[in-house]
């Protein structure tokens, strides 16, 4: 049985799924009517291949998760995968990184799902969409291109077409003169191509829809490892931007979170920073209706915990010694040592206990808050305002001129990036 048939409507017995009991031949058997129900769909996003967390290599807990998402996919019978954004974690992705993509997308392509794909803010457009053109007829569909946006990706199923739109992750000052927008925002340009979007719906009789877009939708809770993508001070755009949409799948922030029914985000497959230490990482399973409007599921599907993450503080010798922290030994650890004096050698005793020990951060008992460590300090600030903290901290309050500096060189980096 397949990791979510737990509660759900009885199947005559020796009715076949695929699963990992499934038996060796059986193949992709697909469930005759009436237990074949809606059109399936398994959102996922934000696998950032290629990230270390805190220079630990992620190869192969990414490579657990494609093994994991393949097998989903074919116990649960997925019609098509949907990844919105941030498939690289960097705009000139390793050779391995690399490599552990084509296999994912060739394994899944052997699966005879369809798989769209559309491109975030760590990824490069232009690389991660070569040869889309040709891989398209293979049922993979990457769309990195805004003109591309308003022209779906149209799947059939018993109760008939399912038009997918894929809006790649807009940065406002590549895109807006294309989109024809005045505004430099984040919300003007979702909302042009949402407009584009609705314009083709329109024509669409019948059709369902569902959206895939990378960006910050108002109500989303961040965590530390995402990037920042604030334009004009504004990052955000109301959800309101995907009413009448059947699904909409959003990337971007990495902890899974429902804004409404239909607008959520699936989150990250893996943890990047010990702020999403409390997170499920999960896929979500979504069964669309018969129409449009129509009631849809959404069934969470947890991914593999490669190592749980947590963070611990208290005086060295405690931390050594207390039974109570022995369960930590195989977790990765941020660890905050209160001691009043700072001990000798203490990564290399406390790594004697916790061999994941990653980071070490002090705050001694007694003093001020502001000894707190560094990562808690510049936690939900933007990179220009850290930048502008390094400047008063070297030589003082940095000038408007020199602040207004600051933030058109963040700018003009963040904007190189996307057009790589």
């Amino acid at each position: 049985m397949g990791p979510l048939d737990a509660g759900r409507d009885a199947v005559p017995a020796g009715t076949p799924r695929v699963g990992a009991d499934t038996p060796p031949g059986l193949g992709l058997a697909v469930l005759p009517p009436p237990y074949r129900r809606g059109m399936r769909l398994l959102h996922t996003s934000d696998w950032h291949l290629g990230r270390s967390f805190h220079r630990e290599d992620l190869l192969s807990a990414q490579a657990g998760f494609v093994d994991f998402l393949v097998e989903t996919v074919r116990s649960e019978q997925v019609d098509a995968v949907l990844v919105s954004g941030d498939v690289y974690d960097r705009a000139l992705p390793s050779v391995d990184a690399v490599a552990l993509f084509d296999d994912a997308l060739r394994r899944l392509a052997a699966t005879r799902t369809r798989v769209v794909l559309i491109s975030g803010n760590h990824d490069s457009g232009r690389r991660l969409g070569f040869g889309s053109g040709l891989i398209d007829a293979a049922g993979i569909h990457l769309r990195t291109d805004v003109a591309d946006a308003h022209r779906p990706i149209v799947l059939e199923d018993k109760d008939g077409p399912v038009a997918v739109y894929a809006i790649p992750y807009l940065e406002p000052d590549a895109v807006r003169a294309e989109l024809g927008c005045d505004e430099r925002s984040h919300a003007a340009v979702l909302g042009a191509a949402m407009a584009r979007v609705r314009g083709d719906l329109s024509g669409r009789a019948g059709a369902r829809s569902v959206v895939l877009a990378h960006a910050f939708v108002t109500g989303g809770e961040t965590s530390e490892s995402e990037r920042d993508i604030t334009v004009g001070g504004v990052a955000s755009v109301p959800r309101s931007v995907f009413d009448g949409i059947d699904y909409a799948a959003l990337g971007h922030l990495h902890g899974a979170q429902r804004l409404s029914d239909r607008v959520r985000y699936s989150g990250s497959p893996l943890p990047f920073s010990f702020s999403e230490e409390h997170q499920t990482k999960q896929l979500l399973l979504v069964e669309l209706g018969d129409r449009p409007g129509a009631p849809l599921s959404v069934e969470q599907v947890p991914t593999p915990v490669h190592r749980p993450l947590a963070r611990l503080s208290g005086r060295l010798d405690d931390l050594l010694t207390d039974p109570r922290w022995g369960g930590f030994a195989g977790h990765y650890l941020q660890v905050t040592l209160t001691d009043p004096v700072r001990p000798r050698d203490p990564m290399e005793r406390l790594r004697s206990r916790f061999p994941h020990v990653l980071t070490l951060g002090f705050a001694p008992d007694g003093v001020a808050e502001t000894s707190t460590s560094y990562s808690a300090r510049v936690r939900g600030r933007t990179d220009v305002e850290m930048a502008a903290d390094f400047v008063a901290h070297v030589r003082g309050p940095a000038e408007p001129a020199e602040a207004a500096l600051l933030a058109a060189g963040f700018e003009a980096v963040r904007l190189a990036e996307t057009s790589r």
